[in-house]
């Protein structure tokens, strides 16, 4: 048994210039960050994880469930993360409390992976396939003016890539998203699958109205119409919408995912391994979404530990209901913005050839960090 023996978070940033700030409808943003959390085991492994959110925040809860996680064994984090949710109760669930958990157990597996000689998928289902196929997510807002062109020359860049489908930002108001709708379609080709993002800046009417305009361009889902906590107003859309509605990104643990699964309040359920609870809530989310015969896609906007340990959650995943011909791959977000973080902390990061992402064959997630890029994103 091995027992772990340190946690540590390491805050990690990149910041960008002002005039190169891009986001989406609710703000614009000139910082990528995480907080990277390392598990040290009594035996020497170390593991890597990624919590979501303020590092210094996650960082700060740290100090309150370490001494619980203290000389437990790596392979039983799953039991003293729940115990804290028992013990802590009044902190709630939607905080970086939660998005540090799913950090420690990313790491975990990492370390279990690596002491055990095997890649994180076969630890949580077993390796399914060899490549998990990614979509070009970008198509951001930003400070030009001429939005349009903008939001071209990012669409461009990918459009000649092998991707088989792309996601733009959207939500502003109904009427531009048309414009940008209409300009995506023409540069990406009618083959690929177009995915927009509202981010939840619309109000169920609203979000309606957008849908019935957009619908034309073939859109394969409409992700986060709504704000996260109207649940009344995504029972309303799973009703009415014209088109798929996705989302699920900003739902901390299970007990929020179960409500969105078990209403079928959405076709694609996108939970955040970085802030959910980790690997262990992702591998219980594909199980009920199997269930209900729900699709899935993780939402990845982090660092690349997050997107390793979103590429072995898709890679253990079963193709069911399918046997053959599956009509639409479960996809992996592949953030095509800038963000240093994404590749350039790892010896040798996870690439995206083609449109397909290589799922690692080393044992645990599979990446090494690279010490010096870790210093220099490092803002201890």
């Amino acid at each position: 048994m091995s027992r772990i023996r340190d946690i540590r978070v390491v805050p990690l940033q990149w910041r960008m210039p002002d005039s190169d700030a891009y986001g989406m409808a609710r703000g614009l943003t000139t910082s990528r960050g995480c907080g990277m959390v390392l598990i040290e085991t009594e035996d020497g492994v170390q593991g890597i994880g990624e919590a979501w959110g303020p590092p210094g925040v996650v960082r700060a809860y740290l100090d309150l469930v370490k001494p619980l996680f203290f000389g437990a064994s790596v392979f039983a984090q799953r039991g003293v993360a729940q115990t804290i949710f028992a013990k802590f109760y009044h902190l709630g669930t939607q905080n970086g409390l939660v998005a540090l958990l799913s950090g420690i157990d990313i790491a975990a597996h990492d370390a279990m992976g690596k002491l055990l000689g095997v890649p994180v998928c076969d630890l949580i289902g077993g390796r399914q396939r060899d490549h998990v196929p990614a979509y070009a997510s970008g198509g951001y807002f930003t400070r030009a003016e001429d939005h349009l062109g903008a939001l071209a020359a990012q669409l461009e860049r990918h459009a000649g890539g092998g991707f088989p489908a792309f996601k733009i930002k959207i939500g502003r108001r109904p009427q531009e998203d048309v414009a940008r709708v209409q300009l995506a379609r023409k540069i990406i080709g009618d083959d690929a699958l177009l995915c927009v993002d509202i981010n939840g800046n619309y109000t169920a009417d609203v979000a309606l109205d957008s849908m019935a305009r957009i619908a034309p361009f073939g859109i394969h889902w409409v992700e986060e119409p709504l704000a996260p906590q109207d649940w009344r107003g995504y029972q309303a859309l799973a009703a009415r919408a014209p088109l798929p509605v996705a989302t699920g990104e900003a739902l901390y643990t299970l007990f929020d995912l179960r409500r969105l699964i078990d209403g079928r309040l959405a076709s694609i359920v996108q939970p955040d391994l970085a802030l959910c609870g980790g690997l262990d809530v992702a591998r219980t989310v594909g199980v009920l979404c199997g269930a209900e015969h729900l699709r899935v896609s993780p939402h990845v906007w982090g660092s690349g530990i997050g997107l390793a340990a979103a590429v072995h959650w898709v890679a253990s995943l079963p193709d069911y209901p399918h046997s053959g011909n599956v009509p639409y791959p479960t996809l992996v977000e592949y953030d095509v913005g800038r963000n240093p973080l994404q590749n350039d902390i790892f010896a040798e990061p996870i690439r995206c050839e083609n449109g397909m992402l290589a799922v690692p064959t080393g044992p645990g997630l599979g990446v090494t960090l690279d010490a010096d890029a870790v210093r220099r994103f490092s803002v201890e």
